[in-house]
């Protein structure tokens, strides 16, 4: 007689079974026999039985064993069951795969979304939450998930494929929203680390560049890494070979921020669509030539075809207009300050000169970018700030406004279409946004290796995944996903020791707040966890690292 479990997951939810069996011979052959269902016993019965079944020759040992029972605080459990969950409700779970870098990878992603940090941060996360007990995984150190990520970058087409089908396994997106952003290095040693536009303003730093490609809804495809010095427009091709060749291709428009999609882009798109918008230099050009006026931007929403077949969809926003006046004026306040500030020095310094005064404010100007209406000349050692009311009506005369552009006709998208499905590219900016500084801290980029760089993106990746779904799933609770992670962390398994051995790791029933955040996302805690002993440290302790 033994006791069976076996445990199965069935629609985000796990299930473990106990059977009460016993074994005989048949005929020569061996069979098993089920006696009783004891799955509804609490597991401290379940470990009465094991224990009795272990010590059915003589249960006076048993008895003797009632002492011995003893209940500890265990390893956190409620934030890895919950992120395991949603893992494997999107398709991260299966994608991975069951082998030992899968599941070595999928930790990595797990630990991004409860605390981020290095690898080595990841083994110490490993140290206080059962991930080995819930994912069946032998002891591991930072060594192993450094490979990890190279494994993850070998195999990301893979797995980035596997996660497309489950998205879109009948038809194919139809559009696909695409931008690029940087990420400053703090070292100099990163295989891709190059000069180049910093969108961080971090002078004097090499970066990365990253490109997001994202279906309609938001929910990143692909991600992919280039050196730091790489322009925008030579990050698009690859996108277009990605899509015709793996994500299935057809009737395909893709959406880009201004500056993406040029003239070559255009070309090597060939039978693709685009929506993309034009910048300042190029609305003037168009203006000047004739193809729309100035009193098309004030209406709601104005479009204009080219002889060839180009629409463009001209608008102005108020709120920007006002915004960018507003900014306008407080730089020339506070350059107007400065200039206060020198000629006070100048009255207070009678030998100072005053072109040393002009050139410090030269320099401000050109600082603030407002040489273009700003006017300064000197007057009895004094330097006088003034504007150009012909210079700044010319500045200020496009201001909110913008022209976006596409080659679909109006059958297939109409104005309000294209205008909307050109606003959606503030999904892929707000997946940045996640990404590189408010849940996930893609940096700093604890790597150097070329493919270990592009793993650790991908981990980002599918992390802001289940970021993106917690979030959708808890904005009505007024909680954010870091607040809610945090919560969830606190629940601890109890841990049942016999004569101080760790038999399970009971999963107390948690209080009413993580109830409404678990039933929110529509997941159910297990009641018990195997304790297979399994302890993961770091392979350099962290009194080796400091200096004591």
């Amino acid at each position: 007689m033994y006791l069976d479990v076996s445990t199965l997951t069935k629609n985000g939810k796990t299930y473990t079974r106990y059977l009460l069996r016993e074994s005989f011979r048949e005929q020569g052959k061996v069979k098993h026999r089920t006696i009783a269902n004891v799955s509804r016993c609490k597991p401290q019965e379940i470990e009465a039985i094991r224990l009795a079944l272990r010590h059915k020759e003589d249960l006076s040992q048993v008895t003797s064993l009632k002492e011995s029972v003893s209940s500890h605080q265990g390893l956190s459990v409620g934030a890895i069951c919950l992120v395991h969950a949603i893992s494997r409700r999107l398709g991260l779970v299966d994608a991975l795969g069951p082998t030992r870098e899968g599941k070595l990878a999928l930790w990595q992603v797990m630990a991004r979304v409860i605390g981020q940090g290095s690898r080595l941060s990841a083994v110490r996360l490993a140290g206080s939450h059962a991930v080995c007990d819930l994912l069946n995984l032998e002891p591991f150190d930072e060594a192993d998930l450094y490979k990890n990520l190279d494994w993850l970058c070998e195999k990301q087409s893979v797995i980035e494929d596997r996660l497309y089908r489950r998205l879109h396994s009948d038809t194919t997106p139809g559009l696909f929203l695409y931008d690029v952003t940087s990420s400053y290095l703090e070292g100099e040693q990163n295989e891709l680390a190059a000069f180049g536009y910093n969108r961080d303003g971090k002078r004097g730093k090499r970066q990365i560049v990253i490109g997001l490609l994202c279906n309609r809804e938001g929910v990143p495809l692909s991600i992919e890494v280039f050196a730091g010095n790489t322009s925008d427009p030579k990050t698009f091709a690859s996108q277009i070979r990605k899509v015709a060749d793996r994500f299935g291709g057809g009737d395909v428009t893709f959406v880009g921020d201004r500056g993406m999609i040029k003239s070559q882009q255009v070309e090597d798109l060939g039978s693709f669509h685009y929506i993309t918008a034009i910048t300042k230099p190029q609305i003037q050009t168009l203006l000047h030539q004739g193809l729309f006026q100035m009193g098309l931007f004030d209406q709601v929403l104005a479009e204009v075809t080219s002889d060839e077949g180009i629409r463009y969809i001209l608008r102005r926003n108020p709120v920007r207009a006002d915004e960018i006046r507003g900014n306008r004026e407080k730089k020339y306040a506070a350059l107007l300050a400065f200039v206060e500030r020198a000629n006070l020095y100048l009255r207070e310094h009678p030998r100072a000169k005053t072109g040393v005064a002009g050139t410090k404010v030269m320099q401000r100007l050109k600082q603030f970018k407002m040489e273009e209406w700003c006017l300064i000349r000197v007057e009895d050692r004094a330097i006088v700030l003034s504007k150009d009311a012909t210079a700044l009506a010319e500045v200020g005369f496009l201001d909110g406004c913008y022209v976006l552009k596409t080659d679909l006709t109006e059958k297939q998208a109409t104005a309000e279409v294209v205008h909307a499905r050109y606003k959606d590219l503030a999904l892929v900016e707000w997946a940045f946004r996640s990404a590189k500084t408010v849940q996930l801290e893609m940096r700093p980029v604890y790597v150097r290796k070329e493919s270990r760089t592009r793993g650790h993106a991908f981990v980002v990746m599918m992390a802001y995944r289940i970021i993106k779904e917690l979030a959708a799933c808890w904005v009505s609770l007024n909680r954010t996903v870091e607040e809610g992670i945090k919560e969830l962390a606190t629940v601890c398994a109890i841990e049942l020791q016999v004569q101080g051995v760790g038999r399970c790791r009971q999963i107390p029933e948690p209080r009413e707040s993580i109830r409404e955040l678990l039933k929110a996302v529509e997941v159910r805690l297990p009641k018990v966890l195997p304790n297979r002993g399994v302890i993961v440290t770091t392979k350099k302790k962290l009194q080796e690292r400091r200096k004591i």
